[in-house]
């Protein structure tokens, strides 16, 4: 019977940490991030700074493990033109990237929906009454749930968009935060935790 309690005691505490957030970002450096491009990555105050570079291309800081099934949260602020976003279940060659993206950009430009990156284009875009969830130039707190083939955004406890799609469904890679082309792009990010689900 001991045996049995202890047993049980253990699964338990295995369930648990499953569904323990772990923080993606130190705070310190960029330890368990790969930088694809040539823009520029670094860390400022505790923060994450993503900024162009002279280049002015897309560039790409990606988490160097997978991850599927997952509850993603963070904070970003635009300090400059916006336009960014978070890459999920995505792989890359150079700075061309494959997977979906959950935009955050300018006011007005769909933070929250979802992108396919040289595929199908945009799949989903928030509602136009929903732009407004968007506080730019202050922190904003990003929400992501993956989960098989339906995923779910929320932009500051807002619900942007859900989208059920096979295609998603059926792929697994990194989480990586984007820097757009064009150059003038500067956004700030914090808390960036994850927790892993089960299948």
């Amino acid at each position: 019977m001991k045996h049995l309690f202890l047993l049980l005691a253990c699964c338990c505490t295995l369930a648990a940490s499953a569904q323990k957030s772990v923080k993606l970002f130190n705070g310190k450096d960029l330890s368990g991030w790969t930088i694809h491009g040539t823009e520029k990555w670094y860390v400022d105050n505790g923060e994450l700074v993503c900024e162009s570079g002279p280049d002015k291309q897309y560039g790409y800081l990606s988490t160097t493990s997978a991850y599927k099934n997952f509850e993603f949260s963070c904070q970003f602020k635009q300090e400059a033109n916006g336009n960014s976003g978070v890459f999920f279940r995505s792989s890359i060659e150079g700075v061309k990237i494959s997977g979906w993206q959950v935009e955050v950009a300018p006011l007005n430009n769909h933070t929250g929906g979802i992108y396919e990156s040289y595929g199908r284009g945009w799949l989903i875009q928030p509602a136009k009454e929903k732009e407004a969830y968007l506080q730019q130039g202050e922190w904003n707190t990003l929400k992501i749930i993956a989960k098989g083939s339906k995923v779910t955004t929320w932009l500051n406890g807002h619900e942007m968009v859900t989208i059920d799609d096979e295609k998603i469904g059926a792929a697994n890679g990194f989480i990586a935060l984007q820097i757009h082309d064009g150059g003038g792009i500067k956004v700030r990010w914090k808390d960036l935790k994850l927790k892993k689900l089960k299948d």
